[in-house]
């Protein structure tokens, strides 16, 4: 079991995701339409650079680290049961297949849904093994409050926010204290999506990026349309990190989630086994907040969802959403 206790200097200088040629490139408006080989999310790495460099987010980042334990030690529920997000939605289209359905901006709610309450019909392929440790329902809901369009020139965006603001081409975030903004962009090359985490809560640029090609599922790009793109970027929204704490058996400080030797992509077969700390067992490969196909992802752990609630209880750092 993976201690539950975070010290922020280890957190700044955790080994990052590797940044790819394309990632770094990203920022050019004129190039091919890049189709992810695999899932490429980083929304670890973007927060470590901030960490590093601003003192003001590493300190809201340990107070919400102290909140969590607090709430895990205390053993409190959502006063109310569940929390509803108010979901904003900003499509930025060049052309007609980016400018994406309000059919589909409903599928994709929908997905997130019955993916955070553990209604997700491929739930009942949860092994045995985790069956015990699965979230079930995380009582947090969403539901769309809105949805801005704007067409643009651009033809790739790239993960430095521009896409969030009107003065280089964006969209500005509707009220971030109070609701969730989700940006989604024609391309962003090898990135399927980015998320900002609860130390950036209300900030011009708090929320969720999807590149167009995987929101949804009706017309999204296999192996990811299934909509589990959003559900993993919201998962980083909610203050869960990457299960394999983005080292070689690193710590994504959840207690119930196995320790594994780093990513796994496409669709594995359970058992998959990996050895950390001399110790060798399967690793929860279909927890969304791998890297794996979106059919091959199917569950939250019972320890991720104590950290999503604890950011939205009302002294967490996201209880904005509570109001509206």
């Amino acid at each position: 079991m993976k201690k539950t206790f975070f010290y922020l200097a280890t957190a700044i200088a955790l080994t990052a995701c590797t940044q790819n040629s394309e990632t770094e490139t990203l920022a050019e408006e004129n190039s091919t339409t890049t189709v992810a080989a695999r899932r490429s999310c980083p929304s670890e790495e973007i927060r470590q650079q901030l960490l590093s460099t601003d003192a003001s987010a590493r300190a809201r980042y340990a107070k919400i680290e102290a909140g969590l334990q607090s709430f895990i030690t205390s053993g409190k529920v959502l006063a109310d049961g569940s929390v509803d997000i108010p979901v904003v939605v900003n499509v930025l289209y060049k052309s007609s297949a980016e400018n994406i359905s309000d059919a589909r901006i409903a599928e994709q709610i929908a997905i997130l849904n019955a993916d955070f309450a553990g209604t997700n019909t491929d739930a009942t392929k949860i092994p045995t093994e985790f069956s015990g440790i699965k979230a079930g329902d995380t009582q947090v809901r969403f539901h769309l409050v809105k949805t801005v369009r704007k067409a643009t020139t651009k033809t790739k965006w790239g993960t430095n926010d521009a896409m969030k603001k009107s003065s280089s081409g964006g969209i500005d975030a509707t009220s971030p204290s109070n609701y969730f903004n989700l940006w989604v962009v024609g391309n962003m090359g090898g990135i399927l999506g980015y998320a900002t985490f609860p130390e950036s809560a209300g900030l011009w640029n708090d929320g969720v990026v999807i590149a167009a090609p995987y929101f949804g599922k009706t017309g999204a790009t296999a192996p990811y349309n299934l909509g589990r793109t959003a559900t993993h970027e919201v998962g980083h929204y909610l203050n869960l990190r990457h299960i394999w704490g983005d080292a070689s058996c690193g710590n994504d400080l959840v207690a119930d989630t196995p320790t594994q030797t780093g990513a796994n992509y496409g669709k594995p077969t359970y058992p998959l086994y990996n050895t950390c700390s001399g110790t060798s067992r399967s690793v929860m490969f279909m927890n969304y907040m791998d890297y794996v196909d979106d059919a091959a992802m199917f569950m939250f752990s019972a320890g991720q969802k104590a950290r999503s609630q604890s950011v939205l209880t009302s002294s967490g750092a996201r209880s904005g959403l509570r109001v509206y």
